[in-house]
């Protein structure tokens, strides 16, 4: 059992490493990012950047009708989350609170769009901010240049 230990030892303290924590938050940033940037596409016309579509407004209306938010409202603040903060993810810039707020976005959605929905999809999302907003954007994250910059 001692010579097992010694060589997994090296192999755990390795994938710990600034290296292999930073490809696991560059990838966990991207896929978080990519579920939000699809659901944001989907609220606006084809071939426009943010020009959101009626059919959103119904949607939000007569779909999502436990919202705490008037439709109004709802739904520019929904469509321009699921653009701004997905853009902030892959860059790795100002991370955590992309996170924090892609995280306070599935929580509304959650509780008062598709509460069924918990096992089945929002404990990964919750997850995948959750480590975000407590690790940061890593090793490979505007976040990171930034913060070398001002070490100068």
């Amino acid at each position: 059992m001692q010579n097992v230990l010694p060589p997994y030892d090296r192999l755990t303290a390795w994938l710990s490493s600034r290296l292999p924590e930073g490809l696991a938050l560059l990838i966990t940033r991207v896929a978080l990012a990519g579920i939000f940037w699809r659901s944001g596409r989907t609220k606006v016309e084809e071939g426009t950047a943010l020009s959101i579509k009626e059919a959103t407004y119904f949607l939000f209306e007569y779909e999502y009708i436990g919202l705490p938010l008037p439709v109004d409202l709802a739904v520019p603040l929904a469509t321009y989350a699921e653009h701004l903060f997905p853009i902030l993810l892959v860059l790795g810039l100002f991370t955590r609170f992309a996170a924090l707020s892609l995280l306070l976005m599935t929580l509304v959605i959650q509780f008062f769009v598709y509460p069924e929905a918990w096992w089945a999809t929002h404990i990964l999302w919750v997850a995948m901010a959750a480590i975000l907003v407590s690790r940061g954007g890593g090793l490979f994250s505007a976040d990171r240049l930034l913060a070398s910059r001002r070490a100068k």
